[in-house]
């Protein structure tokens, strides 16, 4: 009864069409190019060392062949924590609307070098492509979570959110499908893979301009009321909308008495440090828990694992097939109704246990034929408890811990370390599966643990709570009988 609720809200105005728009042009876009990679990867490498040839007249190092390998998939992520980074001066000066629309002509642009890069021979025009790319995707990452957050009305707000999720498991099953061999798979057509997220961008410039501008920013930041209220009108239909406007108001008094801080001064704010905490945690462990791994180098993984190579495509796309159908069911039907928290370290529990598993059939993949089937089912597994749980849910944690003053700050730090690691992996991975073999997967067990642990004993539930309410919960987490609060309430005596 209550997903028929939600999705009857979201039919009543221009909600789901703006959710849509929003979704094909943000996160959908990340995760389109996290798996986009994996199917066109060897025709890449023998691109690398074509144009070596071609220009030294001998072949390349092997090592060098994996080092630009390792650029050309890390530097996407250094364009992200650049994107990650720039998104409170350009979603706060322009809005969220401009904000997704230079972000969409900047896709569309690196389309553009991507396209160049083969007829010109140059695996260094790759490399820059990944970089816009990738400053695309962490701007429009975060403006899109962002955006979402600030147009949903409380009921619905987590289903809401999660539609980030879900358009970035789309745009992972598109990676996917377009890389087969029926499709655009092939080795003369590998640039034109990555440029398809480039249509869906255009799409999105020239629809955006005729949608309304975010609720919460209208008011809070612009001041402008009535535009708020005909914003919410046209996204929701017609009604006072008295819940959501009386707690936009109680969050610009609250933004009054505190105006909008830096991300330096967000840092030294003790009234937030449980929140800039548990979000640095958990992006920390969604980072290090295999997922993005296991995206873009699903291809590798796969072929260590003894699977047939002309079955790998296949068995990716039923990842994502996988992926895209629990991101959906946990929006309509777990979010709203289990709640946030059991998400998370449920979540994480079985991630953990699923790839202990993987490293035990790993090591087994020479003993039987079916034991690389085993080791795919493993990572199916791994991959619906990660998009049920947490990579799901985080999207909607991060804009139910911030209010409004300071959301645009810890979008700031909150991506900048989430493309960190992001990078870091996409660099050092192609190394370390070299070396560690399968026992790398007990290193992103052992993180998976932790934050279940983490998310267990101390994150609060936030489901059906306004950000007044979700701030004070964290700030009475005690630990070791002490809690924030007794602290700022000590250094106020003082």
């Amino acid at each position: 009864m209550g997903s028929f609720q939600q999705l009857k809200q979201l039919t009543r105005g221009n909600a789901l069409f703006l959710i849509i728009i929003l979704g094909i042009g943000g996160s959908f876009q990340n995760g389109y190019h996290i798996t986009g990679l994996s199917s066109p990867s060897p025709y890449i490498q023998r691109f690398i060392n074509s144009s070596w040839y071609d220009r030294y007249e001998e072949p390349p190092p092997p090592q060098m062949v994996t080092m630009i390998w390792s650029l050309i998939v890390s530097m996407y992520a250094v364009g992200g924590l650049f994107g990650a980074v720039s998104v409170k001066l350009i979603s706060g000066r322009f809005g969220r609307k401009k904000a997704m629309i230079c972000n969409s002509i900047i896709s569309i642009a690196a389309a553009g070098v991507m396209l160049a890069s083969k007829p010109a021979k140059s695996y260094e025009m790759i490399i820059v492509a990944r970089i816009l790319y990738g400053f695309s995707a962490g701007l429009g990452y975060s403006t899109h979570v962002m955006w979402l957050g600030e147009i949903a009305p409380i009921k619905i707000r987590g289903a809401v959110t999660l539609t980030s999720a879900t358009f970035a498991s789309l745009g992972k099953l598109f990676g996917q499908f377009f890389g087969l061999s029926e499709i655009l798979g092939h080795e003369d057509l590998w640039n034109v893979v990555l440029c398809v997220p480039a249509f869906f961008s255009l799409v999105q410039v020239l629809v955006l301009p005729f949608l309304p501008e975010a609720p919460r920013y209208l008011f809070i930041e612009k001041g402008d009321e009535k535009a708020c209220k005909k914003a919410l009108q046209s996204l929701w239909g017609q009604g006072d909308y008295k819940q959501e406007m009386e707690e936009m108001l109680a969050e610009q008094a609250a933004i009054d008495a505190a105006p909008p801080k830096t991300p330096l001064q967000l840092l030294r704010d003790r009234t937030v440090r449980w929140q800039l905490l548990t979000m640095s945690i958990i992006y920390w462990s969604n980072q290090l828990s295999g997922m993005s791994t296991i995206s873009t180098f699903s291809f590798d993984i796969f072929l260590k694992a003894g699977l047939p190579r002309d079955k790998i495509r296949y068995v990716t796309l039923f990842l994502g097939v996988s992926e895209i159908i629990t991101s959906i069911s946990c929006g309509l039907l777990m979010i709203e109704h289990i709640g946030r928290r059991p998400l998370f370290w449920g979540g994480y529990g079985v991630m953990g246990a699923s790839l202990v598993f993987v490293t035990v059939t790993l090591n087994l993949k020479d003993s039987s034929e079916w034991v690389p089937y085993i080791t795919a089912s493993l990572i199916v597994l791994f991959i619906i408890f990660f998009c049920g749980g947490p990579g799901g849910t985080t999207g909607t944690l991060h804009n139910e811990l911030f209010i409004q003053s300071d959301r645009m700050a810890a979008f700031v730090l909150i991506g900048s370390q989430r493309w960190f690691f992001f990078a870091l992996l996409g660099l050092v991975f192609p190394f370390l599966i070299d070396a560690l073999d399968s026992y790398c997967f007990v290193l992103f067990a052992c993180m998976c643990l932790l934050a279940s642990l983490y998310t267990f004993f101390l994150l609060p539930e936030t489901k059906g709570k306004t950000l007044l309410e979700i701030s004070e919960e964290f700030q009475s987490i005690t630990v070791c009988g002490k809690s924030f609060s007794d602290e700022i309430k000590a250094a106020t005596r003082q």
